[in-house]
């Protein structure tokens, strides 16, 4: 059997950013909310704030160090594998990482040291500043990786000669038609992702009777911060959706699984997409919904996937798919919203023990969510790497053989699983180990009733909380 490079280039890729990107997901909306508790403590005094701060802070450094190695991997594995996409687009994509190193990792190495080990060494409000500042390195990287990942959906202010991509308007190049909707909409999927993991951690404690002030304290938190997020996230992937629709059609009928243009497109709750015979098979779908969705009218035209050949047509099962898949996540934490709310106007949202079994189950839903997005936008753009304009299949390495990439990829397949695997054991020990260190006396604990837990003396009520 012979091994085909690209293919195998492919899926390397996958395996490489697919568990990248989950620590970025996790660490920008952390970065965040240490920050927020860091300035809640400056302003306050308050001990929770800080005791927070701190179990917060050792789960932040591992996941960082994590993200710092595989994001090495990423550029070191575009040489190897795509050298005719370097070659092609290096003085556009080049500059943009560049970028990011000159304002992200700066800013993060500068004040990073001072965050994990100075807070007895400089004063409260410098230390403040520091999460602060980590906090905008993170939001700073996201802003150039997505600024390039977006003009290679949509590219502009750009001019081609003899193959290669060089820049006409650096102004056009990164604010491309795409990049305002991606920016909110993965940002927003990050704050959310981080979100719900800090409810099921809050949530683990509080059923474990420990931890108690803090865990009511991030439970409050963060559950008002989805509150606002997971219906805005909604909105937002709406306006991505009628961007896409505008300048990638072909994938917004591959998310539909829609094979010819028609009016009054049905939403497919379930289909199996042929791409052999281009139809679905065993449809089960609500007549105009698509069509109202992305043009807002009932009889608005959907494009189909038959406008373009064949083999300019994406994987259509797996976009459809993870299209759904997203969209479920997203309903769920909607859904898991609306029962905290419910809750909270009962004033049981602290005892309710099967809504914390259900938040601590769905800790890893903005994972998901986030996973599928990634899958839908990459995988939707193909068979382009830099879309309409540059071929997956002409990026790849001339040189590579298809024993070299199959040899590579078990590699990082071993070594990826073996750090991420460590990594992953070690966060989640520190999620479930609270600081031994406090500066005030450790909080009280509760006993688990019948599902519900008396306040310990002293503990802050419902109303107490932010």
């Amino acid at each position: 059997m012979e091994l085909d490079p690209v293919f195998l280039s492919r899926i390397q890729f996958v395996w490489v950013i697919a568990l990248h990107i989950l620590l970025p997901a996790f660490t920008m909306g952390l970065a965040c909310f240490i920050a927020l508790l860091e300035t809640a403590h400056l302003v306050t005094k308050s001990a929770v704030y800080l005791r927070l701060s701190q179990f917060w802070l050792r789960i932040f450094a591992v996941s960082f160090g994590l993200g710092v190695v595989s994001g090495i991997v990423m550029p070191f594995q575009i040489g190897t594998n795509w050298s005719r996409y370097s070659d092609a687009a290096a003085n556009i994509i080049a500059p943009l990482l560049a970028y990011e190193g000159l304002t992200a990792f700066f800013l993060e190495a500068a004040f990073l040291g001072v965050l994990l080990f100075g807070r007895k060494l400089v004063p409260p409000v410098v230390h403040c500043g520091a999460a602060i500042a980590v906090a905008a390195g993170t939001f700073f990287s996201s802003f150039w990786i997505l600024a390039v990942n977006s003009w290679m959906q949509t590219p502009a202010g750009y001019t081609q000669t003899e193959g290669r991509f060089f820049p006409a308007d650096w102004t056009a190049a990164i604010f491309n038609p795409s990049f305002p909707y991606r920016l909110t909409h993965t940002v927003t999927a990050f704050f959310l992702t981080t979100g719900f993991v800090v409810i099921g951690v809050a949530c683990y404690h509080l059923r474990k009777g420990q931890f108690v002030a803090e865990s009511r304290k991030m439970l409050s938190m963060t559950l008002w911060l989805v509150t606002v997020l997971a219906p805005l996230q909604v909105f937002l992937g709406d306006q991505h959706g009628l961007n896409t629709l505008q300048y990638q059609p072909i994938k917004v009928a591959a998310m539909e699984g829609n094979w010819h243009r028609q009016a009054g497109a049905p939403l497919l709750l379930f289909a199996w997409p042929d791409q052999a015979a281009a139809e679905n098979r065993y449809e089960i779908g609500i007549p105009g919904l698509a069509s109202l969705v992305l043009r807002h009218d009932m009889n608005g035209e959907i494009p189909g996937l038959t406008e373009v050949p064949p083999e300019d047509r994406p994987p259509v099962a797996v976009v459809f798919w993870a299209f759904r898949i997203m969209v479920g996540a997203g309903l769920g934490m909607l859904g898991l919203v609306a029962v905290g709310l419910w809750l909270r106007a009962r004033r049981t949202l602290f005892t309710t023990a099967w809504f914390q079994r259900l938040c601590l189950w769905a800790s890893p839903i903005g994972f998901v969510a986030v996973l599928a997005g990634w899958t839908v936008t990459e995988t939707g753009r193909q068979p382009w790497v830099i879309y309409g304009l540059l071929r997956t299949r002409d990026a790849v390495s001339p040189s590579l053989t298809g024993f070299d990439v199959a040899l590579s990829l078990a590699i990082y397949v071993v070594v990826y699983l073996f750090v991420f695997g460590f990594g992953l054991i070690l966060l989640l020990r520190l999620m479930r180990t609270i600081p031994i260190e406090h500066d005030g006396p450790a909080p009280e604990t509760s006993a688990i009733l019948g599902g519900q837990r008396p306040l310990a003396a002293g503990m802050p009520t419902e109303a107490d909380a932010p």
